[in-house]
């Protein structure tokens, strides 16, 4: 049965039990997706409170950072979605998205109802991939892929 939670709270916990295991294994979350099944993305984003997981993949989960078949349980439900608390992000690198989205929110969403007509991405049917490569100019960049289905807006 698919179950939901309504408060974040456990999955907060469970993300921070989680955490602390995989740096206390010496983890990365591509290891630990490896054993999921599925992207590093979506494993990373499941154990951290975002999405719930397949039995089968929280189980593997739960088994190589050493929790217990409650945290399994825990993991596989529909969590309350959300990271980012209410204001302005602190963390560096999440306040830089958030800076992204400020400056380049409405041109984003110009270019996508220009190019794709009326309508949303979607987060739910969605892959991120997040890649380091050589810069020309020396050093390194980060490319990130958002990846969401088009909905087109459907008057009713």
């Amino acid at each position: 049965m698919v179950h939901a939670q309504f408060d974040p709270t456990a999955r907060q916990l469970l993300a921070v039990a989680a955490v602390e295991a995989k740096t206390r294994k010496d983890l990365t979350w591509q290891q630990i997706a490896d054993v999921s099944g599925l992207s590093v993305a979506f494993t990373t984003a499941a154990v951290l409170g975002q999405h719930a997981l397949p039995k089968e993949a929280a189980e593997a989960v739960t088994e190589i950072l050493g929790l217990d078949a409650d945290a399994a349980v825990l993991l596989q439900t529909i969590p309350t979605r959300g990271s980012i608390p209410g204001g302005i992000p602190t963390d560096p690198t999440v306040y830089r998205f958030y800076e992204m989205l400020q400056v380049y929110g409405t041109t984003l969403k110009a270019l996508v109802h220009e190019q794709l007509g009326d309508g949303i991405i979607s987060a739910i049917n969605f892959k991120l991939d997040v890649r380091k490569v050589a810069d020309p100019e020396g050093g390194e960049r980060a490319v990130i892929t958002l990846d969401g289905k088009y909905l087109p807006t459907k008057p009713f």
